[in-house]
């Protein structure tokens, strides 16, 4: 039985399992090491831009609620259009309960 700890290296293209094995041993390490330290790479790159993004995102955020409230409060229209639009949610879950 094999190992359940053990990484499957089976590659359906065998030039792609040898540049992998030739990389794995320009570095020192085993294949094994070398596929999670790709991985890991990967995945911290990953999260890098999304935290990134994050910090773009709430950066804007803060921005808007720095803002004036005259430049951001809704105008009468826009509230009335809002306040609308909420009867016809309440309105149709009420005929959706019926």
């Amino acid at each position: 039985m094999p190992d359940p700890k053990a990484m499957n290296l089976r590659f359906p293209d065998p030039a792609q399992r040898a540049a992998i094995a030739a990389a794995a041993k320009q570095a020192g390490v085993s294949m094994q090491e070398y596929i999670l330290s790709a991985a890991y790479d990967r995945a911290t790159a990953v999260e890098q831009r999304f935290l990134e993004g994050f910090k773009a995102s709430m950066a804007r955020s803060g921005a808007a609620f720095a803002a004036e409230p005259s430049t951001v409060d809704a105008g009468p229209e826009q509230r009335a259009s809002e306040q609308e639009a909420l009867r016809e949610l309440a309105q149709q879950g009420r005929d959706h309960a019926a």
